[in-house]
């Protein structure tokens, strides 16, 4: 080992040396060459640059890479910085892709443009894996409807009920997406009418082109905050009784962090959001992981009941990740004793998206959608509050089908964010949390802004939805079936049933091989 250490370090020696020494003889080389010939003089101008970089890179101490590959050591780091964009264009087949492979994406681009979203040549998918799922079409299937589901939000203490479209858009703040990106998800909101949902960062001037909004009230309050970031109840009554806001939700954590907190960079706070939000500009604002204004279940539920008191009775609900399972038991059991009932529960599933979060909580802290949502409606049962309030899915429910498997699982609506990003122009570059989307959707950078044009894609956030939604009436129909009541989990089928109907046919030769 003590032989192998001292060979690593003759041979940086000696690659460093030979930098220094070989460095010199070109450059004299190419200075010698252009002065005699009088012309080309930006060649040793340019090696001179590389050469006094290279003889700091040798010296440095940060990067070991640099240290000893002075000057090539950057394309390692110009590699790295690219990746993403060379296994997107170069690598990534039409089924691959994270989180959303290119096929998916492909399908939103085309329905926001409102162009055929048909494929040629059969799917690509694997269908006889086990993760395959699909939908049993019916012989008899029925004529797909015209019109687009809707859904009413409403108990039995909300005076300003709702009716709500089956998909719409869900929680993303002023900060975290551009001014335009929210003008045109708020004006495609008002054309197809179905909801905007604010995102925790307040209601901005951008939210306010006529659409539908649900106002997101997250653990910083912002928005309806009092200088010590605490509930503010006076700036809570002025904003909610916006003839805009229809609906208004209490969020106690989100998918990809629940737990966590939200997250605004300092560069993306600039003066006009740190206004709408009150706080300072440009500094990082971390959310907290929790509410002030309560700590149990019960002080939940009263908080429900102040917040659509205050909104003069607009529907008013929660969104959680299921983590603890007792925790939402809890809350459950107390809906009884308390008399009080959310109007709806939005079930976020830990595949959720967010601008930034620490890779640990993103990939291995809370529940995915469908447990989740096959929990809270077999709960909700169980303690027969299920007809009192309406349940919301997010997380990852992009397609028609993604919007069938939620109502299947127990979801009355659905809310996405990153199928409507792709409507916006959005090309998973990966860049959400560093103000450098090159679309202008996720960034708050002005000249990267100005390439997002407010008009065009108002109109394919809402050929998104329309195209989405008129997809799911097909899928209903060819099923056989007439309206979204009738859509349960026996309409699916899965490739560990296929695995399974395989088994029973062709029995396992091998089985004596084994026992001996």
């Amino acid at each position: 080992m003590v032989l192998y250490l001292t060979a690593i370090k003759i041979f940086k020696n000696i690659m460093r040396n030979k930098f220094i020494f070989w460095g010199i003889v070109l450059l004299i080389v190419t200075w010698t060459t252009a002065l005699l010939i009088k012309a080309h003089y930006w060649i040793p101008i340019l090696l001179t640059f590389l050469y006094i970089l290279g003889i700091y890179n040798t010296y440095q101490t940060k990067h070991a890479i640099l240290r000893n590959f002075p000057v090539l050591g950057y394309f390692r780091y110009i590699f790295e910085e690219i990746s993403p964009e060379i296994q997107q264009y170069f690598i990534e087949r039409e089924t691959d892709g994270k989180p959303f492979p290119r096929h998916q994406r492909s399908a939103a681009y085309r329905r926001s443009k409102n162009v055929g979203d048909t494929v040629p040549f059969g799917t690509q998918l694997e269908i006889n894996h086990r993760k395959y799922e699909g939908i049993k079409h019916s012989i008899y299937a029925k004529h797909p409807k015209e019109e687009l589901p809707r859904v009413n939000i409403g108990g039995q203490d909300c005076k300003q009920p709702y009716n709500a479209s089956l998909f719409n858009i869900s929680a993303m703040s002023f900060g975290a997406l551009s001014d335009r990106a929210q003008q045109a998800l708020n004006r495609g909101a008002k054309k197809g009418n179905f909801y905007h949902n604010t995102g925790e960062g307040g209601i901005s001037p951008h939210h306010l082109e006529g659409g539908d909004l649900c106002w997101q009230i997250g653990t910083g309050y912002f928005g309806c905050r009092d200088d010590h970031g605490n509930f503010n109840p006076e700036l809570f009554t002025k904003y909610s009784n916006l003839e805009n806001v229809k609906m208004i939700e209490i969020k106690l954590s989100q998918g990809a962090k629940p737990g966590h907190g939200g997250v605004l960079p300092g560069v993306k706070n600039t003066p006009e959001i740190a206004a709408i939000r009150h706080v300072k500009p440009g500094v990082t604002i971390l959310s907290p992981p929790s509410h002030s204004a309560f700590s149990n279940a019960e002080g939940l539920l009263r908080f429900v009941q102040q917040l659509r008191d205050l909104s003069g009775g607009k529907p008013t609900g929660f969104k959680l990740c299921i983590g603890d399972t007792k925790e939402f038991e809890e809350i459950c059991e107390k809906m009884n004793i308390l008399n009080i009932y959310p109007d709806f529960i939005t079930v976020d599933g830990a595949e959720g998206g967010t601008g930034a979060a620490p890779p640990e909580f993103s990939d291995g802290v809370g529940m995915p959608l469908e447990p989740a949502l096959i929990f809270v409606n077999r709960t909700l049962i169980n303690y027969e509050v299920r007809d009192k309030l309406r349940i919301i899915a997010s997380g990852k429910v992009l397609t028609s089908l993604d919007i069938l498997r939620a109502v299947a699982m127990g979801a009355d609506l659905c809310n996405n964010a990153r199928g409507f990003m792709f409507s916006l122009g959005c090309i998973q570059a990966l860049r959400c949390n560093t103000n450098t989307c090159p679309t202008g959707v996720a960034t708050q950078d002005k000249m990267l802004i100005k390439g997002l044009d407010t008009n065009d894609k108002t109109e394919r956030v809402y050929q998104f939805h329309k195209n989405t939604l008129h997809t799911c009436n097909e899928l209903i129909a060819a099923a056989g079936r007439e309206t979204y009541d009738q859509v349960d989990a026996s309409m699916f089928m899965r490739g560990d049933e296929f695995e399974h109907l395989s088994d029973t046919y062709f029995p396992d030769i091998l089985e004596n091989v084994r026992k001996r």
